[in-house]
């Protein structure tokens, strides 16, 4: 592939295309709307996070996950088995963090869930 100039029918192709799209309004405006984004945006991340309703069957299964990789951790000395429980464990603190605070009603979830 050459680095040169385009011949002169291609360059006239690319000019017609450049020109019809400064005329499309709709993708201007879309371009101009479009800002440049560097990283996540923390906002969205910090809602999805604190709207984390873990159920209880979760975190009975976060627990048992973490307590088998702790086991086999000690036992074995296995370094997989120690950064996957590295890993795993905050999150299962984490879980049984939400699902208590939300079973106590201190997280404005109101409280356990009663059948009538």
């Amino acid at each position: 592939m050459s680095l040169g100039r385009l011949p002169e029918h291609e360059q006239h192709i690319l000019d017609e295309i450049e020109r019809s799209l400064r005329r499309d309004r709709r993708l201007n405006r879309l371009m101009r709307g479009r800002r440049a984004r560097r990283g996540p945006d923390w906002k969205r991340v910090a809602g999805r996070i604190t709207r984390c309703e873990p159920r209880g069957r979760t975190v009975a299964l976060l627990v048992a996950v973490s307590a088998a990789l702790v086991v086999t951790g000690v036992v074995t000395a296995a370094p997989w088995a120690i950064w996957v429980f590295v890993t795993v464990w905050p999150v299962t603190l984490f879980a049984a963090f939400r699902l208590l605070s939300r079973w106590s009603g201190d997280a404005g979830g109101g409280g356990p869930r009663r059948m009538r």
